[in-house]
This record gives structure tokens, sequence and C-alpha cells, in this order.
């Protein structure tokens, strides 16, 4: 199942459950946990956690989601960040792993985390998403389960970064869109065409059905060819790819059908394919990276660098405000 970035109000997720950044004693607290309490009922969650606590760090305890539309509510204490050097990493896996083992017990399908620790906790926002990020990971390699993280501030998860000065520099120098006007006058000049109208019409992309007629083979027999020639397992790649398991199903038994350009980028990213590669993957599916999308330059510059871990990629993604890779 895959793993997503969302701008929401977690009271608001409509998932099997979502979790609470709580405190020890399981009482309402300010900031998530409070809005929880009080999307919920503040009398009901008050009365349901009240046998339950205290919790340590760490530790995670369900109760039903009373009025919120999740049907549960997992409540796990984050730890308080001193240093870095006092466990807190470990104790912050432990909020996200006993969570998502809480939620697979209790046959949830769907999960919502908030950013734990990330308030007045204090844990930086950067390394925060990381753990998270690489806790989930690892969780959903052995587990089928949808899961979202629920962000608000964006800027925080590249700001001052040495990845976001490096894309920074990337997209300056392969973006085009500022340049769009003077890209296509260029283009129209030099292959002499003499009015607007031929020139949309050849700088047009064809559309799918005009594409598919030209491929010589399927894109469910590409995609088989390539997973084969990878040494991969067709579970290992749509796991890497982010991408449902009766997704992967449909694409997988081909019937005509074509996925959408970003689960393809996302099946090449799985793959680890070349940019060579991964153009001639997309063209099976009758479409193409370009330059004037500033998401198709952030998805080249992780191939051209060998970088294939796609929930990072999606970070950035995130970031830029760009759809991410996968599917939900």
């Amino acid at each position: 199942m895959p793993f997503f970035l969302i701008r929401n109000d977690i009271t608001k997720m409509e998932t099997d459950a979502i979790v609470n950044a709580a405190n020890t004693a399981l009482l309402m607290g300010g900031g998530v946990c409070g809005a929880i309490f009080k999307a919920a009922g503040v009398h009901e969650m008050t009365e349901a956690c009240f046998p339950l606590s205290p919790i340590k760090t760490g530790e995670a305890v369900i109760t039903p989601g009373f009025a919120l539309p999740a049907r549960f509510v997992i409540h796990t204490a984050g730890p308080v960040y001193h240093n870095g050097k006092s466990g807190e990493r470990d104790l912050l896996q432990l909020c996200y792993h006993n969570s998502l083992l809480l939620a697979v017990e209790h046959h949830c399908s769907s999960i919502a985390f908030p950013l734990i620790s990330s308030g007045i906790f204090g844990y930086p926002k950067q390394e925060a998403i990381e753990v998270a990020r690489s806790t989930i990971e690892d969780f959903l390699a052995e587990h089928e389960i949808t899961v979202s993280l629920v962000l608000f501030d964006k800027e925080s998860l590249l700001a001052g970064t040495k990845l976001h000065t490096s894309i920074e520099h990337y997209i300056d120098e392969h973006y085009l869109r500022k340049h769009k006007e003077v890209r296509e006058l260029l283009t129209i000049e030099a292959m002499g065409l003499g009015n607007i109208e031929e020139s949309q019409s050849v700088l047009h992309e064809p559309n799918i059905e005009q594409a598919l007629s030209h491929l010589d083979e399927p894109f469910s027999d590409s995609l088989r060819t390539l997973i084969q020639s990878k040494g991969k397992t067709e579970v290992e790649v749509y796991k890497k790819a982010n991408i449902d398991r009766k997704l992967f199903s449909k694409i997988r038994t081909g019937g005509g059908y074509v996925p959408s350009k970003r689960t393809v980028i996302a099946l090449a990213i799985a793959l680890e394919l070349t940019l060579e590669e991964a153009d001639n993957l997309l063209e099976k599916a009758g479409y193409a990276l370009s330059h004037s999308s500033i998401s198709d330059v952030i998805i080249e510059y992780f191939i051209v660098h060998k970088h294939y871990k796609i929930l990072e990629i999606n970070e950035v993604l995130f970031s830029y405000d760009q759809p991410l890779l996968g599917s939900q």
C-alpha cells in the first residue's frame, strides 16, 4: 500500500484510524491533541482514555473515533527533543511502529499520522520527517496498509538543506517554462514555420491514442520484460513504486489499460532505470518527460543522480506543490 504526504486537517481525514500526538497522561492538550479531542467529543474521548493512562513515551493505545470521520484514534506519546543524543530517534521510531502495528491488529486498511513531536516537543522538522518516512517505509515493506502523513508547513521540509540547494540549481538550469516563449520562437524559426497555426500544430504533443498506435508492444509486456531484466520481483516493484497492489495487477494484466504518467514514472523509479530507459518506458505509454514541467525536471534530477527512493522524491514534489508519485 502507498504512503502519501498530505496538507489537511487530520480531524477531517476519512481513514480507518488517525494518530493523536498525545501526552503520557492521555489528557486533552493543545495543538493536534486538543483538536482531536474536540472533534471526537471531549467527554467521550476523555472517558475512553482514562483507563488506558498513563502510557510510556513510544507506546500506543487505541480508542474509538467517536464523532470523527475515522473509526479509531491511536494515541502515542512522542519524545521531547533535547539534543538528539538522548534516545529521541529510537523513541520516535517506536511511536510510528507501535501505532502501525496497532492499526494492523485492528484490521485498519488506512491510517493518518501528524508529524509527531515536531510541535511544542521541539523535534526538528527535517529530522522528524526523515524518521517518519524511514520507519513507515520499513513497515510497508512487510504490511499492506495505506499511510498518510498530514503536514502543514511544506517549506520546512527542504529549506536550507544541501538537497534543496542542488535541486534549485538543477531547476534553474533545466526548467524552461519561464523561457517558453523564446523556446517556441526558436523552434518555429528552426523548423521554418511561417504561421502560428502551423507552429501550434507541430509543438502540440500527440494524444495517447496516437502515440499508442506506433508502439511495438503493449506497456504490460514492456514492464514485465524490465522487471525480469532488472532481477526484481513484482511485489518489490509495486511496493517501491508506492503503488496499490490492485492497480499494479490491473497494469500487469494488460488488456489495453494505460496507467497515468505519474504511475509510469513511479514504476521507472522502482526499477531504478537510467534516464534513457525511463524515457523509453514512458514512450511505451504515450508520455515523455518535459523541461516545461517543474515536476518532470525534479524527477529527472533524481533519475540522473541515481537517487531512487520514491518517498524522498515525493517529499521534494510535495514541497514544490507538485503531484506525488504512486497511487491511492
